[in-house]
């Protein structure tokens, strides 16, 4: 057992949620190595970790890895840092990546929502495909105005903890 902020820790028992939180990513969409360095990620205390320590930790190679990390790169879930005086880069969460991930979904949702509308009209007012466009449209619609509102509860929600975005008396990674 390794010990983190004064509590030990069953690095046996952190693996497994590691697995289990990357099969629940992968089972919703996301590749497998990257749902596999994320929940690494998410369950280090730092919230950041070198290409080689995430090797180690998941027992994967170093090319698995840098797949991985470009991946999540891409849809900004990780951000790259180099380690100071060093040629290593680190691979860091923000405190924020579900909440910007959310964010970037609702500005899909807006795409989608604006070429539905487009179809609705090209397949003819009336018409069965055009009816069922157009109340698909109505929904990506509905669901950005709730969810621009539910981000902005989380954001009070957020503000008004006692200790605001930190917890234990820490800022989050």
């Amino acid at each position: 057992m390794a010990k983190t902020g004064g509590a030990a820790r069953d690095e046996e028992a952190v693996s497994r949620f590691v697995e289990r939180f990357a099969a629940e990513l992968t089972a919703a969409g996301m590749q497998r190595m990257a749902a596999r360095v994320f929940a690494a990620l998410l369950a280090s205390d730092s919230g950041t970790m070198t290409s080689a320590e995430l090797a180690e930790s998941l027992r994967i190679s170093p090319a698995a890895v840098s797949g991985a990390v470009r991946y999540l790169a891409q849809v900004d879930m990780v951000r790259r840092e180099r380690e100071p005086g060093s040629r290593r880069d680190r691979y860091r969460l923000d405190s924020e990546v579900w909440f910007e991930a959310l964010t970037r979904r609702d500005q899909l949702m807006g795409r989608w929502e604006g070429i539905l509308r487009d179809g609705a009209a090209t397949l003819g007012p009336g018409s069965p495909a055009a009816e069922r466009v157009a109340e698909t449209a109505e929904f990506m619609a509905f669901l950005q105005k709730e969810f621009q509102q539910v981000l902005v509860r989380w954001r009070e929600h957020r503000a008004a903890a006692p200790d605001g975005p930190q917890r234990g008396g820490r800022r989050l990674p």
